[in-house]
């Protein structure tokens, strides 16, 4: 149980963390400069905070995922993982 509360608490942090990165990235960047992508129905401008917020996001996601998995390995003993 003491691990599980802690993987939670982990998680927690980690998409805490995350977020705050993603809102102060966003916030920082400026939104009238970026990529443009151009194709065959038209353009699509994708500014860098936008890009910068997801990256964040993803990363949240990314630590999270490695996270359980490693929590789930250490639980089926595979490994040694603590």
């Amino acid at each position: 149980m003491d691990q599980t509360i802690q993987l939670a608490y982990r998680i927690a942090i980690v998409w805490a963390a995350g977020f705050l990165l993603a809102v102060a990235v966003r916030a920082v960047l400026p939104e009238q400069n970026g990529f443009t992508l151009t194709g065959h129905e038209g353009t699509l401008f994708i500014p860098f905070s936008r890009i910068g917020f997801w990256t964040c996001l993803l990363a949240a996601l990314t630590v999270t995922a490695l996270v359980v998995g490693r929590a789930l390995l250490a639980d089926i003993g595979w490994g040694n993982f603590r």
